[in-house]
């Protein structure tokens, strides 16, 4: 007999001359990052946000789509999408980033999804407040975590599963977390979560899950695959690891100039030019952006925008810079309030997790 060990292998480590895979262009031709020069947008379009999708798109109706909130709690809840529109709405711009951007860069590769730098958005979100919800339902004094259900159904590691997270009460609690209907002010699209999903600015994506169907409030931790197995940083398959929440600080360069189509090389011509980007962290406000010419040799302040699109949206910065004709890296590092910085030299783990290694971004300029 057939069984889901059959078709869902332990995770593993890329051999040291291993090229990507089939299996996992498969997974990068379904996910998409967003173009780089989409940067220049303060808000991402739809189109352009990064995309990753765990299982398949659920087939979900919205006419008949209902929250059921449950578990320790004093009333449980079932609501229509009417039901949530009605309640007080809110709109928040947040950045939202996979934990997996940057893996295919690490050496040894992590076997999974192959982000480079891309898997990043910030896009404006419209829906509910969690936290009025949950008090409504009355969480129990012993509750522990939240767990959120997603309408989304796959295999993973050998384990068949509903995709779900959790959050500790407290963070579900915080008043900027969502239920959020809407994207950039029209209706969710599906592949970002249709009809409702759950938006918890400054961390990782894996938490803000889509599709959402259930809230159950636990008395203990919750022990489901995403939270416990999956997104966890860890030296080793041993390694029990520390959990993936809050997103580290990155700075991403918006590559100038024009691009060579295979390498994606840019050229530039000699001459004055601004060098922009943008900048973000889920743990302190960005304080200062560096930026390197000469692929870390040297560092340079750049100018760092004042926010304008609220405590958990990026922020744009700039550098003038007048190259003269040759081969240049270039690269920009954020550092936030609470004294995280990002590293130039990589942090690894097994999953490719919150990996914020300093992008590099090569350049020609050409002689007139």
């Amino acid at each position: 007999m057939t069984s889901v060990d059959d078709v869902s292998r332990p995770s593993r480590v890329a051999g040291p001359d291993e090229a990507i895979s089939a299996e996992e262009l498969q997974l990068a031709a379904r996910n998409h990052g967003i173009p780089l020069e989409a940067l220049r947008y303060d808000v991402t379009p739809a189109g352009l946000h990064y995309l990753l999708i765990h299982y398949d798109i659920p087939d979900v109706d919205p006419a008949g789509h209902a929250l059921t909130v449950d578990g320790a709690v004093r009333l449980p809840l079932i609501l229509g999408l009417d039901e949530l529109r009605s309640r007080p709405r809110v709109t928040r711009q947040v950045t939202l980033e996979c934990a997996g951007n940057g893996r295919a860069l690490l050496h040894p590769r992590p076997v999974s999804q192959p982000w480079l730098v891309e898997a990043v958005g910030n896009a404006e979100w419209t829906g509910t407040p969690l936290a009025p919800l949950l008090r409504e339902a009355g969480i129990a004094p012993e509750a522990v975590d939240v767990v959120f259900t997603g309408a989304d159904h796959g295999v993973e590691r050998g384990v068949e599963q509903d995709y779900q997270r959790a959050l500790p009460v407290a963070d579900a609690l915080r008043e900027e977390v969502l239920l959020a209907y809407e994207m950039n002010g029209a209706p969710l699209l599906p592949q970002h979560g249709a009809p409702l999903r759950l938006i918890v600015p400054g961390w990782y994506g894996m938490a803000h899950v889509k599709w959402l169907r259930g809230i159950t409030v636990l008395t203990e931790a919750f022990d489901g695959y995403q939270n416990a197995v999956a997104y966890r940083l860890r030296r080793d398959a041993d390694d029990p690891g520390e959990p993936v929440t809050r997103i580290e600080p990155r700075a991403l360069v918006r590559p100038p100039g024009f691009p060579d189509f295979m390498t994606r090389t840019r050229v530039l011509r000699p001459g004055p030019c601004t060098v922009d980007g943008r900048a973000w962290s889920g743990h302190a406000p960005i304080t200062s952006v560096e930026v390197t010419t000469d692929g870390g040799a040297t560092w340079a302040p750049a100018t760092v925008d004042p926010p304008r699109g609220g405590d958990w949206s990026w922020r744009r910065w700039r550098y003038e810079w007048s190259p003269q004709p040759g081969r240049y890296v270039l690269g920009a590092r954020a550092t936030d309030a609470s004294g995280r910085t990002q590293p130039v030299e990589q942090p690894w783990n097994r999953g490719g997790f919150a990996n914020n290694l300093v992008q590099r971004v090569e350049v020609a300029v050409l002689a007139d």
